[in-house]
């Protein structure tokens, strides 16, 4: 869930254009990333799933959501320490806390489109 305290002070010096316009490249950009994540799992890539885990920790940052920072910060630790053991688990947990936050994103840029 959306710290919304946090995100304001996040993006407080942010008009709700650009706000809108960041939210816009995270929904742009995430099926792709969660696909990036799915292949290099499957593949045991620990190179490419570091490089493309450490990149969505760092966007989901931005907005402020305890639980998917903690389970993208569990992912690129596991993809830096190529650890196989539970890494399919917090994948599926990071997917699943990450479509409730494209919810609340949703919910927030029409709040925000709305003023």
């Amino acid at each position: 869930m959306i710290d919304r305290q946090k995100l304001n002070q996040n993006f407080q010096y942010f008009d709700k254009e650009t706000i809108i316009e960041i939210i816009d490249i995270f929904f742009e950009e995430y099926p792709d990333r969660i696909e990036k994540l799915r292949k290099n799992i499957e593949d045991l890539d620990f190179i490419q799933l570091k490089f493309n885990s450490h990149s969505l920790k760092g966007v989901i940052a931005n907005f402020q959501d305890p639980e998917c920072s903690e389970l993208s910060c569990k992912l690129d630790e596991m993809a830096k320490n190529q650890e196989k053991n539970g890494l399919t688990g917090v994948f599926q947990n990071l997917v699943a806390a990450s479509d409730k936050l494209m919810e609340e994103l949703k919910g927030l840029r029409a709040e925000m489109a709305a003023k």
